[in-house]
């Protein structure tokens, strides 16, 4: 019965650096929710409509300001204006708060999922960078739908979760809570 769950549930898996891609793509159950073309679009609209672009160098042809065009690796505003685009809005939780302040309770229609920016260290330390995971709540069961795992993960309760969430805001994860905009 669990494998059947798993099955219903919508999980993309990591290639490249597209995590923010995979991480939205399984917050909305959806696999073309958004594709590499919508969120390129989105950081390009972001640079256009940026006051203070800054001065032009030829590294820019590969990183840009909200995202690396040959790897993907986009950052928090253009999240935020995907999320936004579905009709949704962005809360960035407070890191001070434990995760006892997040109404994990709410129904999945006001609260659709949490978006996890967690940091990473590869090669030994020498590569840090930040990875997107999406965690979402399914027939009342929450999974984390990390785009690195073969398959999503089910927490067992929801303790379980407010523990993984507390120990994630303790190794420096951002969490970002993806509600109705209301």
């Amino acid at each position: 019965m669990a494998d059947e769950k798993i099955q219903q549930i919508y999980h993309e898996r990591q290639k490249l650096q597209f995590c923010l891609l995979h991480a939205l793509n399984n917050l909305f159950q959806e696999k073309d929710a958004f594709t590499r073309k919508n969120l390129d679009e989105i950081a390009e609209k972001l640079v256009l409509d940026d006051p203070y672009k800054g001065n032009w160098t030829p590294l820019r042809v590969i990183f840009k300001p909200h995202h690396n065009s040959l790897t993907g690796n986009y950052d928090i505003n253009v999240l935020i204006t995907a999320v936004e685009g579905k009709g949704k809005k962005v809360v960035w939780h407070d890191r001070r708060n434990k995760a006892s302040s997040i109404n994990l309770d709410e129904s999945e229609s006001r609260l659709t999922g949490i978006v996890l920016n967690v940091p990473v260290k590869r090669y030994g330390g020498i590569w840090k960078s930040r990875h997107w995971v999406c965690l979402r709540k399914v027939n009342g069961v929450w999974y984390n739908l990390d785009s690195d795992f073969a398959s999503p993960y089910s927490f067992q309760s929801v303790e379980e979760f407010r523990d993984f969430l507390d120990a994630a805001m303790d190794c420096g994860t951002e969490i970002l809570l993806v509600k109705d905009d209301e």
